[in-house]
């Protein structure tokens, strides 16, 4: 079969950078599951994506879809056919509505009955004659945010300016917002020569290219990291590269110069973290350091050009930074006039969410609940007064000039400032970590202190929201409530704290409830708090590579102590590949069976049992009951239950639990719900999938 590479490429106006690396993975996802979804072989795709661009090269892609046989289901037999054995009006209806005969007809059975098929010969089109779909993938390209533009009803991430559309050397006609398909490009707005006639698609890479276009991203971040290392080189430099502010540097050029310029050193006298955020945030620079790790008075920048006067863009550049970071050193220096409890009082005026409060409400709820916590973890007395000022200041910092001017300083000014006002380190150092981890990528607290406050600060949130109704669903999370559960998770595992995700649970909700926060009832609120943060847990298991049916078992209950519950999780994982794995499951599922039949827990009358294999299975109920109220480790606990094995087999060899007599039978059900409560602190384990 005869191949042709077919190019695609949607011209717009300078596309916002954050929008760009995903709108050409999804226009690439659409093209590549059309073209399968149209039995249409190809044998790759390659990604082009710049500010003005986002396209495609399919290679090799066949000039035929291939023929296919479908096969299409009619009406049952009894239906098709009458009693002397003719074809009804249905099984006419059916063939000639597939342009197919009775004669066609063959009978298959589904769930025992049968129904009449034919199987019907698809000839292949032309792909030619098929791409002109194309126009619906693009129109349907999703973005963050749309804007129209003249008076047009498409919505589109910003106005269209031209289209490529080539199957080989032909043009694929279709319109778009007026806009028709051509074999035109375009190279650099400033630099290039215009417009860019191209007679075969694969001609679009290297022809942008003379026209001062680097349409393949990846070898524009390539040349980009390229020209930082010999930057690097030349002066001795480290330039630390932060990945997302070089993915969206990526996204802002079509021809990629790297430069440097120089600030003056007196403004190294602000935080570093200032001047750092300053120049990612407002002017995408990179920050240059020593060897040391000294923040040193320089930064890159990464043009969109060539090297032309070169020297004169660094001093544009310079002129530009030298007046943000003298903003920045006059909100630094207007900061150090704060006073903490003054600004306290601001947070009293400042509106949380309408319908949760104040910030300084909620900064309120937070210390009670951090005291609660810390009351059932015994902490030190240092610990608490710690975590309890800094859950009264941590968020002080958010009525500076700095942090209003620079949000993403939240928490890195307010250790700083704590520390010049007179607060202790652990005070200071709390105020920060409660914010952590900020992403996922983020440590936990580091003290016990900022990890009270953290704990607290988030649940609070994540708890007032919930009580509100507002709970994240589908993409839509605009709170970041998965992300900071997730963190508290985190937090929980790494400190292994011995305090229940319930009770913290419950406590926050109470505070909330005493708030008057809340349109929903308590119970109805707890039970999805719940179920929230074990789809949290059950998304950290899947990413240690615990079995799915595992994260089930270990989740059947109460989630209970966090890192606890992980160490059961990856002890069944351990055990689960061992060989006596399917006979201990099976004997302590048998265990969990029938004790599902007992709704309530009564006491075991041990005179009431009839043979020794009941006493043997008791005494050994004891033995592990014992060894769980002394704390075993999950790996040992799986081992405890393990080891009653042949005592559950030979019990019930020898022992009919739904015995005639009733008052037998209620104690032979109490002993099995009683060591099913015992089973279950390891997990519902009779959801374990064995082999």
């Amino acid at each position: 079969m005869t191949k042709r590479n077919l190019l695609l490429e949607i011209g717009l106006e300078e596309m916002p950078a954050r929008f760009i690396t995903d709108s050409i993975n999804q226009l690439a996802s659409k093209v590549e599951n059309w073209l399968n979804t149209n039995n249409i072989g190809f044998e790759g795709i390659s990604l082009f994506s710049t500010p003005r661009r986002l396209a495609l090269l399919v290679l090799n892609v066949d000039e035929r879809q291939e023929d296919s046989e479908e096969e299409a289901k009619g009406p049952a037999k009894k239906i098709a056919l009458s009693e002397n054995g003719e074809w009804s009006k249905a099984a006419i209806g059916f063939t000639r509505g597939q342009g197919m005969t009775v004669e066609d007809i063959y009978f298959k059975e589904i769930n025992g009955v049968e129904y009449a098929h034919v199987k019907k010969f698809i000839e292949g089109q032309e792909t030619f004659d098929l791409l002109v779909e194309l126009k619906v993938i693009v129109s349907g390209l999703t973005f963050p945010k749309n804007m129209r533009w003249a008076e047009l009803d498409l919505r589109y991430v910003r106005p269209i300016k031209w289209l490529v559309a080539m199957f080989g050397d032909e043009i694929i006609p279709f319109d778009i917002a007026g806009v028709q398909t051509g074999n035109t490009t375009r190279g650099h707005r400033f630099l290039g020569e215009g417009e860019i006639q191209l007679s075969e698609p694969q001609e679009y890479e290297e022809a942008l290219l003379g026209q001062y276009v680097v349409a393949d991203a990846q070898k524009r971040k390539d040349a980009i990291t390229s020209q930082l290392e010999k930057i690097e080189e030349e002066n001795g430099w480290v330039i630390p590269v932060d990945e997302d502010l070089l993915e969206e540097v990526n996204n802002l050029v079509e021809y990629p110069t790297a430069l440097y310029g120089r600030f003056e050193e007196e403004f190294l006298e602000i935080p570093s973290e200032v001047l750092i955020t300053s120049m990612k945030e407002h002017q995408r620079y990179f920050p240059v350091k020593s060897a040391e790790g000294e923040l040193l008075p320089h930064f890159i920048t990464v043009r969109n050009g060539d090297h032309l006067h070169i020297e004169k863009v660094a001093r544009g550049n310079e002129k530009v930074l030298r007046a943000r970071l003298a903003d920045a050193a006059f909100f630094y220096k207007e900061d150090q006039k704060m006073k903490i409890e003054a600004a306290l009082e601001k947070l009293k005026n400042v509106v949380y969410h309408e319908e949760i409060g104040t910030i300084a409400e909620k900064s309120e709820r937070v210390r009670k609940l951090v005291r609660l916590i810390a009351e059932r973890m015994d902490f030190a007395p240092e610990i608490v007064t710690a975590a309890d000022r800094a859950a009264e200041i941590s968020k002080f910092d958010l009525v500076s000039q700095m942090v209003y001017e620079f949000p993403e300083l939240q928490g890195i000014m307010g250790e700083k400032y704590a520390l010049q006002k007179g607060e202790s380190r652990e005070v200071a150092a709390a105020i920060n970590e409660h914010y952590m981890p900020r992403n996922a990528e983020d440590s936990i607290p580091g003290s016990n202190a900022g990890a009270l406050v953290a704990i607290a600060d988030k649940l609070d949130t994540i708890v007032a929201f919930f009580s509100l109704g507002i709970i994240p669903s589908g993409s839509q999370d605009p709170y970041a409530l998965r992300r900071q559960a997730a963190g508290i998770v985190q937090t929980l595992i790494e400190k292994k704290w011995e305090i229940t995700l319930e009770n913290i649970v419950g406590l926050a909700l109470n505070l909330v409830s005493e708030a008057g926060i809340g349109k929903r009832s308590e119970e109805e609120a707890y039970h999805d708090l719940i179920q929230f943060f074990k789809l949290r847990v059950k998304h950290m298991l899947q990413e240690r590579g615990i079995r799915y049916d595992l994260i089930d078992a270990v989740l059947g209950g109460e989630v209970g102590i966090v890192s606890g519950l992980v160490e059961k999780a990856e002890a069944l994982q351990d055990a689960s590949g061992r060989e006596d794995f399917k006979e201990n499951m099976e004997a302590l599922s048998r265990v969990l069976n029938i004790a599902s039949k007992k709704e309530v827990l009564g006491d075991i009358e041990p005179e009431r049992f009839e043979n020794e294999y009941e006493q043997k299975l008791y005494e050994k109920y004891l033995e592990l009951g014992k060894k769980a109220e002394d704390g075993l480790k999950s790996a040992d606990y799986y081992q405890e239950m393990a080891d009653i094995k042949p005592e559950i087999n030979d019990y019930f060899e020898h022992t009919m639990v739904m015995s005639d007599n009733p008052d037998i039978r209620e104690n032979r059900l109490n002993q099995m719900a009683a060591l099913a409560v015992l089973i279950m602190k390891l997990g519902k384990l009779n959801d374990i999938v064995v082999k």
